[in-house]
């Protein structure tokens, strides 16, 4: 898996996300929220209300990876 060597734009959901939200849940967020694909190897950051917890969500070509901090 390659971490981060190639990352072409980093977007924050500026709106606070139901943390129980998974891959699907917010790639479909990034599809018709945001209007971007979310196969394009950005990252896609989302956090929680109290805005104390985030998600990253990432496209590598072999699949999507979620991190969760």
């Amino acid at each position: 898996m390659k971490m981060f060597l190639d990352v072409p734009k980093v977007y924050l959901h500026k709106q606070p996300v139901d943390f129980r939200k998974s891959i699907n849940g917010l790639s479909l967020l990034v599809e018709q929220e945001m209007q971007i694909s979310p196969f394009s190897g950005a990252l896609f950051v989302f956090c929680n209300r109290q805005r104390t917890r985030l998600k990253v969500l990432y496209w590598d070509s072999t699949g999507f990876c979620l991190w969760y901090k």
